[in-house]
């Protein structure tokens, strides 16, 4: 049985790309969450008016890989100090985010966070937001794996 993981980490393609990498992970589709607007489309997500974040929907086997694994992952493909930019990319939709789809979720997403900071590793606070999952949009087909269509693997800080 999978379950689902939802997380923003800047520009989606990357996240995908590495995301599909662990094994367990039995797909990862970008998309749209977070915001006020129905169906967003990718134009209406970079107009900065929708609230959406770029989202990674992971598919996951948590006989295979736990939620905490996919957590450390996540922390460790961005950088979750940045408010509302990874790298060159700005803007609300780029925000660092865990959308949690139960309980548990959210307490191991709490716990990873403070961890982290615990640990002083970014030596500035972290800033990703943890918020109950909405609708998920998927993003237009071309999009979805846009990395591996082009050749190309994932982008790791």
């Amino acid at each position: 049985m999978t379950e689902t993981a939802t997380f923003a980490a800047g520009c989606f393609w990357g996240v995908e790309a590495a995301f599909r990498e662990i094994p367990g992970v039995s797909d990862a589709a970008v998309g749209y969450m977070g915001g006020r607007t129905e169906n967003p489309t990718y134009e209406d997500v970079c107009s900065k008016t929708t609230g959406h974040a770029e989202v990674v929907q992971v598919q996951f086997d948590p006989g295979v890989v736990s939620y905490d694994a996919l957590l450390n992952a996540f922390w460790n493909m961005h950088d979750p100090t940045q408010l509302n930019r990874q790298g060159p990319d700005v803007g609300e939709q780029y925000r660092s985010a865990i959308f949690f789809h139960s309980p548990e979720q959210e307490s191991a997403a709490r716990a990873s966070k403070a961890a982290l900071e615990r640990s002083g590793r970014h030596g500035r606070p972290i800033v990703t937001e943890i918020t109950p999952a909405g609708p998920f949009y998927r993003a237009e087909e071309y999009h979805q794996q846009y990395l591996a269509k082009r050749g190309l693997g994932p982008c790791h800080l």
